[in-house]
This record gives C-alpha cells, sequence and structure tokens, in this order.
C-alpha cells in the first residue's frame, strides 16, 4: 500500500502593512483621500447635528453679552458708546472665532482615537496627513459658519464697514488661516493628552490668557506695562489688529505680516509633530 505525499496546505499571507511612504501615494490620490474623509467628517456632523451648537450659538451670545454688558462703559473711555464699541469688538470676536472652533478638532481627535476610528484609519494605504486635513477642512467650514454668524449680528446691531467690501473678505480669509495654524496645536494636543476632557481643560488654560490679555474686547493703552508687553506679542491682539484694519480703515502691513508669520511657524513646527504623532500613537 503505497502512501501518498502529502503537500501542505497553502496558508494565508500575512495582511500588508499600509503604507507609511505619503510620498508613495501621490498628490491626486492624497487629495481624494482628503476629499473621502472630508465628506465622512460631514455626514457625522449631519447624524450629530448637535456639534453645530457652538459654531450657531457662541457668535451671537459672545456678540449680545459683551455689547450689552460691556458696551456702554469701554466704548465711552473710547470717545463713543455703545455703536463705537461694536466696531471694535466685532472684528476681534472674529479671531477669537478660530480659536473656539480649534479646540474642538483636538477633542474630536481623541474621541475618534478612544472609539477606535483612527486605528482603522492607520491600516489603510492612505497619507497620515490626510487624516487630520480633512479635519482641518470641516473645521474651517464650521469656522466660516460662526464668522458669518457673527457679521450678521454685528450688522444687525448696526455696525459700520468703514473699509471695503475686499477689506472685510481679506478679514475673513487671515483669521481663517491663523485659525487653521492654531487647529494643528489642538490635534498635537488631542493626540497627547488621555481624555477629551483633558483636551478641552489643557485647552482652556491656553485659551483664557490668550483671549482676554489681547486687543479683542478692549484697547490695550491702559493696561498695566507688563500686560501691554504681553498683548503687543500676542497672535491674537495682532490678528484682531489686522481684522480691525481691515475692516474699518486703519494701518493693517505690521499686523498683518505678524499674523501671517505666526500662522506660518506654527504650521511648520506643528504639523510635523502632529502627524508623527499621529503614526505613533497606540
Amino acid at each position: 500500500m503505497s502512501t501518498a505525499t502529502l503537500t501542505p496546505a497553502p496558508t494565508e499571507s500575512a495582511p500588508v502593512k499600509a503604507l507609511h511612504d505619503e510620498g508613495r501615494i501621490g498628490v491626486r490620490n492624497n487629495l481624494r483621500h482628503i476629499g473621502a474623509l472630508v465628506r465622512r467628517n460631514l455626514l457625522q456632523i449631519k447624524k450629530d447635528p448637535e456639534s453645530m451648537f457652538d459654531a450657531l450659538l457662541m457668535p451671537i451670545i459672545f456678540t449680545l453679552l459683551f455689547v450689552y454688558v460691556f458696551g456702554g462703559s469701554v466704548g465711552s473711555s473710547m470717545g463713543g458708546g455703545r455703536q463705537e464699541y461694536l466696531n471694535y469688538l466685532i472684528p476681534g470676536l472674529m479671531a477669537m472665532m478660530g480659536m473656539n472652533i480649534a479646540m474642538a478638532v483636538g477633542t474630536g481627535v481623541n474621541d475618534d482615537f478612544r472609539k477606535g476610528v483612527m486605528d482603522r484609519f492607520r491600516t489603510m494605504p492612505i497619507a497620515r496627513s490626510s487624516v487630520l486635513i480633512a479635519k482641518i477642512v470641516v473645521e474651517l467650514g464650521r469656522m466660516m459658519v460662526a464668522t458669518l454668524i457673527l457679521l450678521v449680528m454685528g450688522f444687525a446691531l448696526g455696525m459700520e464697514l468703514h473699509g471695503s467690501v475686499l477689506g472685510l473678505i481679506e478679514a475673513i480669509a487671515l483669521s481663517a488661516a491663523f485659525g487653521a495654524a492654531i487647529m494643528w496645536i489642538f490635534i498635537l494636543l488631542g493626540l497627547t493628552m488621555k481624555t477629551a476632557q483633558a483636551v478641552q481643560g489643557m485647552g482652556m488654560l491656553v485659551l483664557m490668557p490668550l483671549q482676554f490679555g489681547s486687543s479683542i474686547f478692549a484697547p490695550t493703552q491702559t493696561m498695566p506695562g507688563w500686560l501691554r508687553t504681553f498683548t503687543d506679542y500676542n497672535p491674537l491682539s495682532n490678528l484682531a489688529d489686522a481684522a480691525r484694519g481691515l475692516m474699518m480703515g486703519g494701518p493693517v502691513a505690521h499686523p498683518v505680516w505678524v499674523t501671517l508669520g505666526w500662522a506660518v511657524v506654527i504650521t511648520a513646527v506643528m504639523a510635523p509633530l502632529a502627524v508623527a504623532r499621529f503614526r505613533k500613537k497606540s
């Protein structure tokens, strides 16, 4: 009785490791991946419309609160009244919108990791940066919605545009550019902190001194010398001053270039760190 030679059954090959070299993917595929991920994030907002409440309500609440609580006293100190303060405040609030919306990027990234969504993305042959850029694109859209509501509130309360419409568009674009840069900081926080609550708490520790230690809500002439020094180097002060100059008239060259410089430096430093952390996060 002959014995048959048994050949070992073919075994399944190990799963192919996801690509880590983003350069091999190509620009066209990168853009296609970003578009698909943007659509995924927009569908998430559609399923959870409550996630838009901050973008819809925050500009209304802040405008009414500061105009009617501080507008009379601060406006009088500026040589006008509530109307004068309204023209001063709205461009400053445009600078603040990007900061508050940016914090949602960090909490969203942290939450996606906690749910295991990001682990699935990292097993796919897609550019790691495309996942994070898609987040920024969607949050910029939310920022534009908040800015539009802010401007509608401002004009409804009597804000006067002393500059040109082109200046207004340039102020919005400058705010968006700086907001996108700040989002990289919060993405890195979201990838570093353990919980979304920790990201939010750390974000508030960063936001509060920057927002209130700036020229967003009030002129800096009456502040103590040490605080004025801080506000002079505070990027939010330069962004607010640039937006006022573009919308209401006044010097714009220095604050615009300083703001763009901050945006470039923050992006150049934080974006690679965030992508590297995204690859290594366990």
